[in-house]
């Protein structure tokens, strides 16, 4: 993999494929610009260069792309871009990662690390839920993974004959809601709560010192929730949509 050196203004791109869509992160050196995300690419492999609408106004084209992905189908579509930088766990400069451990978690885990310290716990609120966790000694303690609240509510709509397609709320729902809505939302929300408190409590207790930090698609609605819930963990916790970011600009200039 080709350095960055993060003292000078070089330009480049951080791409995170998820399962849903594309993460973009603008750099120039080492100081993060801009983020966005974008849908899935279709069939067209990128040869050149990178289609119009994936980018942004103020972004040049051509630059050198940093690619993180979980998605093998469309990682493909990238393998000819000539300034293409494939990004592998075995870069990450973490200890005791397991194989079939997604890219995404090492990289939010290892930002995490970077920006907050170690030990850390990332809690990633994408298209799953995931728990990660990091020792002081930049090791894997291990972590879980559910499907998260989206994809929570979509399964119900689209796996039962009489459930409707539901979003979440902006505001945390009653707990004993009277209407189908707000019952497939009280559900799915405070269950999901009690499982995130109980991950992070149970953390806390083996790394008292430990940062909590939530980022992904719906972390801001899960903050929002734990705060109307009146969590006493509020003081640990930290939200981050960057986090993947400032991992792959900690393995770039390893």
């Amino acid at each position: 993999m080709n350095q960055i050196n993060p003292s000078n203004s070089s330009q480049w791109l951080a791409l995170v494929i998820g399962n849903s869509r594309f993460h973009w992160g603008y750099f120039e050196g080492a100081t993060l610009q801009k983020s966005w995300d974008t849908p899935h690419l279709t069939t067209r492999s990128i040869t050149q260069t990178i289609p119009n609408s994936l980018l942004i106004p103020e972004v040049p084209n051509n630059l050198p792309i940093y690619l993180a992905s979980v998605v093998p189908s469309q990682t493909k579509l990238w393998q000819n871009y000539p300034k293409l930088n494939l990004i592998t766990l075995e870069q990450i400069p973490l200890k005791k990662l397991y194989p079939t451990l997604g890219i995404d978690r090492a990289l939010a885990v290892l930002g995490s690390g970077e920006k907050y310290g170690f030990p850390c716990l990332v809690i990633d609120a994408g298209t799953a839920l995931t728990f990660t966790g990091v020792d002081n000694n930049s090791t894997l303690v291990g972590g879980a993974i559910l499907p998260g609240l989206t994809l929570q509510l979509q399964v119900l709509a689209n796996k039962t004959a009489a459930l409707p397609q539901t979003n979440l709320p902006f505001n945390l729902p009653s707990r004993w809601s009277t209407t189908t809505p707000e019952a497939i939302q009280s559900g799915i929300i405070y269950t999901i709560l009690a499982g995130v408190e109980s991950f992070i409590e149970d953390w806390l207790e083996k790394f008292p010192t430990s940062r909590v930090v939530l980022t992904g698609g719906d972390s801001c609605f899960l903050v929002d929730y734990l705060q109307s819930n009146n969590t006493s963990l509020l003081d640990y916790i930290s939200q981050d949509d960057n986090l993947m970011f400032e991992g792959i600009k900690s393995v770039s200039i390893y």
